[in-house]
This record gives structure tokens, C-alpha cells and sequence, in this order.
């Protein structure tokens, strides 16, 4: 074997290793998020309890909060942003388009006009290709 062969090899078994590591660390993030959000809701109940507000252990101070959340409720979005626009808050209402969805769209507008970007896009978007090295467990 040559030596970009050999260099080939070793950058592989890198890019594997790396990708392998990535993965567990995502899983042991999940696990230190899932902990994380039980404590704090532990420890938030217990403090409603017995009624305590804030206090200071080691250095830092723990201290209640509340975090209002409001979304869009099931199957009526498009309703509710009719009826934000209506009452003059339209400009809570942002229309977006999904990356994934676009790039999908764009390579078939693509394919069915001879590999060429249809000309009422021109300028609309950007195109480019992306190399990237696919993975896979090799069969035996």
C-alpha cells in the first residue's frame, strides 16, 4: 500500500473514532440534561413548599422563577397568526421555509430543467454541494 493509501486509512478510522465519540457524548448530554431537569424540578417543588424564595449555599445563590411559555395549539397555527395579523400584531408572524425542504425542492426544480436552476429562482437562492464522507457498518 502507498502512502496517501495508508493516510487514507488513518484519516478513516479518524473521522470514525470521532463520529463514534460524538454520539456517545451527545447520549451522556441527553442523560446529564434528563438529570439536570429532574433536579431542578425537584428542588423547585421543594422550595414552593416550604415556601422559601431564594437562599445561598456555597457561593451561589438558588432563587425561584417563573418562565411563561405560550404556543400554537394543535392543528390551528395558521388560524392563530389570521387572528394576530387581524388584531394588528402581524409582526409576531414570521413565515419560514425549512432548509431541508428547500434544498429538496430546488435539486428536483433542478433535475426537471436540465440540471440548471429555472430562471424565476435566479438570484432567489443559493446553490452549492456540499462533499461530505458517508458511514456506514460494512457487511461481513
Amino acid at each position: 500500500m502507498n502512502e496517501q493509501g495508508e493516510k487514507m486509512f488513518e484519516l478513516a478510522e479518524q473521522l470514525k473514532e470521532l463520529k463514534d465519540l460524538k454520539k456517545s457524548t451527545e447520549q451522556e448530554l441527553k442523560k446529564i440534561n434528563d438529570r439536570i431537569d429532574e433536579t431542578e424540578y425537584r428542588l423547585s417543588e421543594l422550595m414552593a413548599e416550604t415556601e422559601t424564595q431564594n437562599f445561598t449555599r456555597g457561593g451561589v445563590m438558588y432563587y425561584l422563577t417563573g418562565t411563561m411559555r405560550a404556543s400554537a395549539a394543535a392543528g390551528r397555527k395558521e388560524e392563530l397568526y389570521s387572528a394576530l395579523k387581524k388584531a394588528g400584531f402581524g409582526d409576531l408572524v414570521y413565515e419560514t421555509v425549512n432548509a431541508n425542504s428547500l434544498s429538496a425542492f430546488v435539486k428536483e426544480q433542478m433535475e426537471e430543467n436540465n440540471d440548471e436552476l429555472p430562471g424565476w429562482l435566479s438570484g432567489l437562492v443559493n446553490v452549492f454541494e456540499r462533499t461530505s464522507v458517508g458511514m456506514r457498518k460494512a457487511s461481513k
